[in-house]
């Protein structure tokens, strides 16, 4: 086992997202300045991808597409631990504050069957 120096500042922030019963979005995220580094699926996902709603207020949350017309997707499935640090997506997400997460996509929303967590990873 490691060991662990207290003078080390961990510049990581750590969010628990909430999607309710029967729900396909999560709750809001502020990112405030950081980045989205790593997804930690529940080991209880109902099986969909991932897509994303963004704005720069909680209010005018838009789908997230790439410049190609494509919904900015990431493969989940549970128990997995996605890191998203040098992909496609974290580069989409970057110029957005505020996001929110959906289970499969905005044509197909998939709702999950119990209340589920996912912890995200934000870097600065």
């Amino acid at each position: 086992m490691g060991t662990t120096n207290a003078n080390v500042q961990d510049p990581r922030y750590l969010l628990a997202v909430n999607f309710a019963s029967t729900a396909s979005v999560s709750s809001q995220i502020d990112l405030a300045g950081y980045r989205l580094a790593a997804i930690d699926m529940s080991t209880a996902w109902t099986a969909a991808n991932l897509t994303f709603a963004v704005g720069s207020d909680t209010v005018t949350l838009q789908n997230l597409y790439d410049d190609a017309g494509n919904e900015v997707t990431v493969i989940a499935s549970s128990g997995r631990n996605i890191g998203l640090v040098s992909s496609a997506v974290a580069l989409a997400l970057e110029s957005h504050r505020w996001i929110q997460l959906r289970s499969g996509t905005s044509a197909t929303p998939v709702a999950q069957a119990a209340a589920r967590v996912l912890n995200l990873v934000a870097i600065p």
